[in-house]
């Protein structure tokens, strides 16, 4: 199976953080003396990823003194925005230094799929973009995402949910995606999911596998904990 690309968003400025990580890019966190970064890179040599391009933006230099061209074994290109572009922005303009498929993710969650099985789950369906989807239960933090066997239907707004899936915040997917927005600044929630939803193949893989969003301090204090368990 052909190895691809990874695609991390590492933008973020971390608003809800700002009482424990200071003026540090959300990627940068500390977790146990290393930045959250260090453990997406740990799980991308596990799942035998070689290419990262990593989306920059806020205090880039911070993150590239600390990871260079290379770390542990994964080279790294990065795609650097003057002025915050959106999530769907962010993306298109990284897709300029890729030929064709890779994988995206966000460089502040951390969710513990098998990359391949995604790869392959997008090439059986026939997918223009294939998502990783999470069950929850008991939560109001994340939309949910309605699906009809592999396909999504529909993606529905934050509120309080017994159970449901959520969008995991991994992709797989062609760069020509992109190529139907016009704008250099937009969504990629707004603007590519939920609006090519019905007329495009949009479907989601569940894997029941480990999950965080360090966004709020409670989750970061918590990735600290399970973090030092899963990498020692």
């Amino acid at each position: 199976m052909k190895n691809y690309p990874a695609i991390i968003l590492a933008g973020g400025f971390g608003t809800r953080l700002k009482s424990v990580i200071n003026d540090l890019p959300k990627p940068m966190a500390m977790l146990n003396s290393k930045p959250f970064l260090h453990y997406v890179f740990l799980y991308l040599t596990r799942q035998g990823i070689s290419q990262a391009i990593l989306s920059v933006g806020y205090k880039a230099s911070i993150i590239e003194a600390y990871f260079g061209d290379k770390y542990l074994d994964v080279e790294i290109i990065y795609s650097k925005e003057e002025e915050p572009l959106g999530t769907g922005g962010g993306i298109k303009r990284a897709f300029q230094l890729v030929d064709e498929l890779a994988y995206v993710m966000n460089g502040d969650t951390f969710f513990d799929i098998e990359l391949k099985a995604l790869q392959q789950f997008h090439s059986v369906t026939n997918s223009d973009i294939s998502l990783a989807l999470k069950p929850m239960r008991n939560f109001d933090r994340y939309g949910t995402v309605q699906v009809q066997s592999e396909r999504i239907t529909k993606f529905e707004e934050k509120k309080p949910v017994e159970e449901g899936l959520i969008n995991g915040g991994v992709y797989f997917m062609h760069k020509e995606m992109l190529d139907k927005i016009g704008e250099e600044k937009f969504s990629f929630e707004k603007e590519v999911l939920e609006k090519f939803v019905g007329e495009n193949h949009i479907n989601g893989k569940i894997f029941d596998n480990y999950f965080i969003d360090i966004g709020i301090p409670e989750d970061y204090a918590k990735a600290q904990l399970d973090f030092k368990k899963m990498f020692g």
